[in-house]
């Protein structure tokens, strides 16, 4: 399993001690260290739409200059801007044998990896 996100990201910090809690493996990749490629960034596009996963709730989109945020009209450009700013990527992605997830919700962890 794969974890994606950034290690000062408190919701990050909850999943990685919720999956620690519950003795479930991943690997980490932080975004800030390593960024996330294109093709990354186009698979989840194609499994869960870039809505998904572009996080306009948070401080970096709300600092965007207006221009940039209405020059978002393709998910090409939303991907394009996401790669530059992995801060606005949804955060933790969660990948596990098909299993694609954004954020943290407790129940949504527990229905998935707590499944006798």
């Amino acid at each position: 399993m794969k974890v994606y996100g950034i290690t000062n990201c408190n919701t990050v910090k909850k999943a990685l001690d919720w999956l620690k809690a519950n003795h479930v493996d991943y690997d980490f990749q932080d975004f800030k260290k390593l960024g996330v490629s294109t093709e990354k960034l186009q698979e989840w596009d194609g499994k869960a739409g870039y809505e998904k996963f572009i996080n306009k709730q948070g401080l970096t989109w709300k600092q965007l200059d207006p221009e940039v945020k209405e020059s978002v009209k393709t998910n090409a450009d939303a991907l394009k801007l996401l790669q530059q700013k992995t801060s606005m990527i949804k955060r933790p992605v969660i990948e596990d044998n098909g299993f694609l997830f954004f954020g943290f919700d407790e129940k949504v962890y527990e229905e998935h990896f707590l499944k006798k």
